[in-house]
């Protein structure tokens, strides 16, 4: 079972490269930032920038993990995943006072 959030990174029907985020809310409704481009591929310090412009950051350390899934008779599909955290965590206990 996927833990959520979490970022993943694929190629779009266009086949340029999207980072999205999965949530609970509706697929419709998952943040995506297009990177607008077929290659080269967007490099780890990229997907860090389209994540904070999404408004989350990477949960623990930057692994990516890769993983491809074959559409008969299309070539596989490349895809990567990380655990995400909002970049900002609603505060606990109200104003502090």
């Amino acid at each position: 079972m996927t833990s959520l959030p979490q970022a993943r990174m694929a190629t779009q029907a266009s086949g340029t490269w999207v980072l999205y985020v999965l949530t609970d809310a509706p697929l419709l409704e998952w943040p995506m930032y297009d990177f607008g481009r077929v290659a080269p591929m967007p490099t780890v310090q990229e997907r860090v920038r389209a994540l904070t412009a999404l408004g989350y950051a990477v949960a623990d350390g930057p692994e990516w993990e890769w993983n491809a899934t074959r559409h008969s008779p299309a070539p596989r599909h490349l895809w990567a995943a990380i655990a995400v955290r909002p970049a900002t965590p609603a505060s606990a206990g109200g104003d502090g006072a």
